[in-house]
Protein backbone atom coordinates (compact mmCIF):
# COMPACT_ATOMS: atom_id res chain seq x y z
CA UNK A 1 0.00 0.00 0.00
CA UNK A 2 2.56 2.64 0.86
CA UNK A 3 4.56 1.43 -2.49
CA UNK A 4 1.31 2.57 -4.27
CA UNK A 5 0.71 5.74 -2.33
CA UNK A 6 4.65 6.42 -3.59
CA UNK A 7 4.17 6.15 -6.73
CA UNK A 8 0.98 7.89 -7.04
CA UNK A 9 2.02 10.74 -4.69
CA UNK A 10 5.64 11.06 -7.09
CA UNK A 11 3.45 11.28 -10.20
CA UNK A 12 1.21 13.88 -9.01
CA UNK A 13 4.34 16.25 -8.16
CA UNK A 14 5.94 15.23 -11.69
CA UNK A 15 2.95 16.47 -12.78
CA UNK A 16 2.58 19.33 -11.44
CA UNK A 17 6.51 19.94 -11.81
CA UNK A 18 5.42 19.71 -16.25
CA UNK A 19 2.71 21.69 -15.45
CA UNK A 20 4.24 24.48 -14.14
CA UNK A 21 7.55 24.72 -15.91
CA UNK A 22 5.03 24.67 -19.07
CA UNK A 23 2.97 27.70 -18.01
CA UNK A 24 5.72 29.71 -15.66
CA UNK A 25 7.28 32.73 -17.86
CA UNK A 26 9.94 34.10 -14.75
CA UNK A 27 12.93 35.17 -16.87
CA UNK A 28 10.94 35.72 -20.53
CA UNK A 29 10.84 39.58 -19.37
CA UNK A 30 10.43 42.57 -21.59
CA UNK A 31 14.51 42.95 -21.77
CA UNK A 32 14.32 39.36 -22.89
CA UNK A 33 16.54 38.25 -26.43
CA UNK A 34 14.36 36.97 -28.97
CA UNK A 35 17.25 35.91 -31.02
CA UNK A 36 18.06 32.83 -28.08
CA UNK A 37 14.58 31.00 -29.19
CA UNK A 38 15.65 30.44 -32.61
CA UNK A 39 18.82 28.26 -31.07
CA UNK A 40 15.86 25.51 -30.94
CA UNK A 41 13.72 26.22 -33.74
CA UNK A 42 14.02 23.44 -35.46
CA UNK A 43 12.93 21.59 -32.19
CA UNK A 44 10.22 24.62 -31.87
CA UNK A 45 9.33 23.50 -36.15
CA UNK A 46 8.31 20.37 -34.74
CA UNK A 47 5.85 21.11 -32.08
CA UNK A 48 4.64 24.64 -31.95
CA UNK A 49 2.60 26.09 -35.29
CA UNK A 50 0.74 29.39 -33.58
CA UNK A 51 2.92 31.79 -33.08
CA UNK A 52 0.54 33.71 -30.40
CA UNK A 53 -2.79 35.17 -31.20
CA UNK A 54 -4.46 35.19 -34.72
CA UNK A 55 -3.43 38.63 -36.15
CA UNK A 56 -0.07 38.39 -34.75
CA UNK A 57 0.34 34.57 -36.34
CA UNK A 58 -1.01 35.93 -39.70
CA UNK A 59 1.48 39.06 -39.53
CA UNK A 60 4.50 36.91 -38.55
CA UNK A 61 3.85 34.29 -41.49
CA UNK A 62 3.72 36.69 -44.04
CA UNK A 63 6.88 38.09 -42.76
CA UNK A 64 8.40 35.08 -42.83
CA UNK A 65 7.68 34.91 -46.33
CA UNK A 66 8.31 37.87 -47.53
CA UNK A 67 11.51 37.25 -45.84
CA UNK A 68 12.20 34.52 -48.02
CA UNK A 69 11.38 35.84 -50.87
CA UNK A 70 14.34 37.31 -52.60
CA UNK A 71 12.41 39.32 -54.52
CA UNK A 72 10.57 40.93 -51.62
CA UNK A 73 10.60 44.90 -52.73
CA UNK A 74 10.77 46.07 -49.06
CA UNK A 75 9.69 49.80 -50.07
CA UNK A 76 6.40 48.64 -51.30
CA UNK A 77 5.70 46.50 -48.31
CA UNK A 78 3.34 47.29 -46.35
CA UNK A 79 2.48 45.52 -42.88
CA UNK A 80 0.44 48.19 -41.23
CA UNK A 81 -2.41 48.13 -44.40
CA UNK A 82 -2.45 44.20 -43.54
CA UNK A 83 -2.63 44.78 -39.53
CA UNK A 84 -5.60 47.22 -40.01
CA UNK A 85 -7.32 44.43 -42.30
CA UNK A 86 -6.89 41.76 -40.16
CA UNK A 87 -8.27 44.29 -37.02
CA UNK A 88 -11.23 44.58 -39.63
CA UNK A 89 -11.63 40.88 -39.88
CA UNK A 90 -11.47 40.47 -36.10
CA UNK A 91 -13.65 42.96 -35.10
CA UNK A 92 -16.37 41.85 -38.50
CA UNK A 93 -16.30 38.17 -36.36
CA UNK A 94 -16.59 39.42 -32.95
CA UNK A 95 -18.53 42.70 -33.39
CA UNK A 96 -20.81 42.28 -36.18
CA UNK A 97 -24.72 42.01 -35.14
CA UNK A 98 -26.19 39.72 -37.73
CA UNK A 99 -30.18 39.24 -38.38
CA UNK A 100 -30.38 36.47 -40.43
CA UNK A 101 -33.84 36.00 -42.79
CA UNK A 102 -34.24 33.08 -44.20
CA UNK A 103 -35.81 32.99 -48.08
CA UNK A 104 -37.62 30.45 -49.93
CA UNK A 105 -34.13 30.28 -52.26
CA UNK A 106 -31.38 31.57 -49.90
CA UNK A 107 -30.73 33.93 -47.34
CA UNK A 108 -31.02 37.60 -46.34
CA UNK A 109 -28.28 39.04 -43.59
CA UNK A 110 -28.62 42.46 -42.18
CA UNK A 111 -25.58 43.37 -40.26
CA UNK A 112 -24.52 45.76 -37.53
CA UNK A 113 -22.69 47.36 -34.44
CA UNK A 114 -21.24 50.63 -33.39
CA UNK A 115 -19.70 52.73 -35.48
CA UNK A 116 -16.62 51.34 -36.07
CA UNK A 117 -18.21 48.17 -36.66
CA UNK A 118 -20.72 49.57 -39.95
CA UNK A 119 -17.15 51.16 -41.20
CA UNK A 120 -15.39 47.88 -41.14
CA UNK A 121 -18.93 46.08 -42.41
CA UNK A 122 -19.00 48.94 -45.23
CA UNK A 123 -14.76 48.07 -46.27
CA UNK A 124 -15.62 44.10 -46.10
CA UNK A 125 -18.98 43.18 -46.84
CA UNK A 126 -19.25 44.75 -50.42
CA UNK A 127 -15.49 43.78 -51.27
CA UNK A 128 -16.47 40.20 -50.51
CA UNK A 129 -19.60 40.29 -52.33
CA UNK A 130 -17.85 40.56 -55.69
CA UNK A 131 -15.64 37.27 -54.77
CA UNK A 132 -18.22 35.70 -53.80
CA UNK A 133 -20.13 36.52 -57.20
CA UNK A 134 -17.47 34.85 -58.59
CA UNK A 135 -19.14 31.10 -57.93
CA UNK A 136 -21.89 31.32 -60.43
CA UNK A 137 -23.95 28.62 -58.60
CA UNK A 138 -25.69 31.56 -56.67
CA UNK A 139 -26.65 35.46 -57.10
CA UNK A 140 -25.10 37.71 -54.60
CA UNK A 141 -26.07 41.17 -53.77
CA UNK A 142 -24.70 43.42 -50.98
CA UNK A 143 -26.33 46.84 -50.19
CA UNK A 144 -25.29 49.62 -47.66
CA UNK A 145 -27.65 51.46 -45.41
CA UNK A 146 -27.10 54.12 -42.70
CA UNK A 147 -27.55 51.14 -39.69
CA UNK A 148 -24.87 48.49 -41.18
CA UNK A 149 -25.13 46.35 -44.55
CA UNK A 150 -27.73 44.00 -45.76
CA UNK A 151 -25.80 40.72 -47.67
CA UNK A 152 -28.64 38.83 -50.15
CA UNK A 153 -27.21 34.93 -51.20
CA UNK A 154 -29.72 33.30 -53.00
CA UNK A 155 -29.95 30.74 -55.69
CA UNK A 156 -32.59 28.54 -58.20
CA UNK A 157 -30.68 25.25 -56.92
CA UNK A 158 -32.26 23.29 -53.57
CA UNK A 159 -29.26 22.01 -52.83
CA UNK A 160 -27.37 25.37 -52.55
CA UNK A 161 -30.34 27.12 -51.33
CA UNK A 162 -29.27 24.37 -47.84
CA UNK A 163 -25.61 25.02 -48.12
CA UNK A 164 -26.40 29.02 -48.54
CA UNK A 165 -28.33 28.33 -45.03
CA UNK A 166 -25.93 26.48 -43.73
CA UNK A 167 -22.89 28.78 -44.14
CA UNK A 168 -24.97 31.71 -42.89
CA UNK A 169 -23.55 35.19 -43.40
CA UNK A 170 -20.53 34.43 -41.20
CA UNK A 171 -19.80 30.92 -43.15
CA UNK A 172 -20.15 32.88 -46.20
CA UNK A 173 -17.60 35.33 -45.67
CA UNK A 174 -15.22 32.88 -45.01
CA UNK A 175 -15.70 31.35 -48.19
CA UNK A 176 -14.15 31.48 -51.63
CA UNK A 177 -10.40 30.59 -50.14
CA UNK A 178 -8.46 33.39 -51.53
CA UNK A 179 -7.80 35.34 -48.06
CA UNK A 180 -3.94 34.01 -48.03
CA UNK A 181 -3.62 35.46 -51.25
CA UNK A 182 -5.30 38.75 -50.72
CA UNK A 183 -3.17 38.98 -47.55
CA UNK A 184 0.36 38.19 -49.07
CA UNK A 185 -0.69 41.27 -51.88
CA UNK A 186 -1.56 43.59 -49.07
CA UNK A 187 1.62 42.85 -47.41
CA UNK A 188 3.67 43.31 -50.87
CA UNK A 189 1.76 46.77 -51.66
CA UNK A 190 0.30 45.23 -54.77
CA UNK A 191 -3.29 46.29 -55.40
CA UNK A 192 -5.86 43.88 -53.93
CA UNK A 193 -9.24 44.18 -53.10
CA UNK A 194 -10.52 46.76 -50.59
CA UNK A 195 -11.72 43.84 -48.00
Amino acid sequence: MRTKMFLITMVWIGSAVFAYAQTNHTGHSDDVDHSTHGQSSAMNEAILREPGQGAFAALSEVVRVLEADPETDWSKVDLTGLRMHLVDMDRLISDGVVEETNLPNGISAFVTGDAETIATLRRMVPAHAVQLASDDRWTVAASETEDGVELRVTSDNPSVIARIKGLGFFGLMASQDHHREHHLMMARGEEAHGH
